[in-house]
């Protein structure tokens, strides 16, 4: 395919980002807004390298403020970096500081984060450069693909309605009531939002200081807002002292963040689910317990799949709405389907309603019904009145 060059308020990246994601481009993305840039280099539609001029998107900077890191730690291996030539990913791994999937699981994060960021721009310029190969990266190898964001991204759209509801702006100040807040590691995520807040920080303070990205930051004051230990203050703001500014020093070598990946993705799970997005939100509860089962995870995926299933039956098993494909059968077999999906597609024969092909179907009723929505949502199959 050719090259693209424009502007963001034409073309929004999360629309550049379907376009390239569809056609399974090969080549280089870079945005810039002000004196912001970012750049990716994409493989059959995978990001497959990303860089960014913003130190909190930094790759070490993430390793750090996911609490997988410290600053001394990173001075080391930019040390062992700059000696051997190989890239900071493999350095971490082979002097196993951090061990290759937290690596791995990180720098997926990075690619990902680096792009949903700038699908809020509203101003900015991006170009594309397609190219028939993409170099070889020396580094982890990792690639994400580029739908697979966009519905992220789509995914956020919600939980952002939902903490922005809460949290109307980056400029609000916070009180935190500390007989409601979680166990608190030395040094976490958590003991050093609350230092901040007590400092007197805005959330954009926080987020400076604490070189986090937008999403991570807000994700966790929304968590520790429904446990009623952090809301936004009534009071005056209180003036910035010293003591503040030393905290945003970017020369702070304590561990910030203790959450688990697993934690985050079961908090970005409530998230969601707070926000009635509950298809989404039972995707991931039941992402983080695979990461690390708890009982936590356990009744949230429990309780999400209890409202997911009460959802699909209200939308599907309307007695007066059949089933009815969309495509030739010969159409289906050109189709990547599992066999599962194959078998209920096959029910379909436009005079049983859905709730008679799921009582005679060995599958759950839930995962009949996800697949039942996925069909509607693919234009397989259309509801019809009896």
């Amino acid at each position: 395919m050719r090259g693209l060059t424009g502007d963001l308020p034409t073309m929004p990246l999360k629309d550049l980002v379907v376009y390239l994601g569809n056609r399974r481009a090969t080549g280089s993305l870079k945005v810039e807004r002000g004196e912001v840039r970012k750049q990716w280099v994409l493989r059959d539609g995978q990001v497959i390298c990303a860089s960014s001029n913003q130190h909190r998107e930094y790759f070490g900077q993430f390793l750090i403020t996911m609490g997988h890191l410290t600053e001394a730690q990173l001075e080391k291996a930019f040390s062992t970096q700059a000696q051997t030539r190989v890239f900071l990913g493999k350095v971490l791994v082979m002097t196993g500081v951090v061990p290759e999937a937290t690596a791995r699981s990180t720098l997926s994060h990075k690619f990902r984060e680096m792009m949903l960021d700038a699908f809020h721009w509203r101003e900015g310029e991006f170009t594309f450069e397609a190219s028939d190969t993409a170099p070889e990266i020396a580094g982890l190898d990792i690639e994400v693909d580029l739908m697979d964001i966009h519905r992220e991204g789509e995914f956020r759209e919600t939980a952002w309605e939902a903490i922005r509801a809460v949290f109307p702006s980056g400029a609000v100040r916070l009180s935190v009531d500390e007989r409601k807040l979680p166990e608190r590691k030395p040094g976490s995520m958590d003991e050093r939002i609350v230092q901040l807040i007590q400092d007197g920080l805005s959330i954009d303070g926080l987020a400076r200081a604490l070189h986090a990205t937008d999403f991570f930051l807000y994700q966790r004051l929304y968590a520790l807002y429904r446990l009623d230990a952090v809301k936004v203050s009534d009071e005056a703001p209180v003036p910035v002292t010293s003591a503040v500014v030393e905290e945003e020093k970017p020369e702070d070598t304590g561990v910030i963040g203790s959450e688990s990946s697993s934690d985050e993705v079961l908090q970005a799970a409530q998230l969601f689910l707070d926000a009635g997005n509950v298809r989404d939100g039972e995707a991931l509860a039941r992402r983080a317990h695979e990461m690390s089962p708890t009982p936590r995870s356990a009744a949230l995926v429990k309780a999400a799949q209890e409202k997911l299933l009460a959802e699909l039956r209200r939308e599907l098993m309307d007695a007066t709405k059949v089933p009815a494909l969309q495509v030739s059968p010969a159409h289906l077999k050109t189709l990547q389907l599992t066999a599962p999906e194959r078998y209920l597609l096959s029910r379909v024969d436009g005079r049983r309603d859905i709730a008679a092909i799921v009582h005679v179907s060995p599958l759950q009723e839930l995962e009949a019904l996800k697949f039942f929505h996925g069909f509607v949502d693919m234009g397989l199959v259309k509801l019809t009145a009896r």
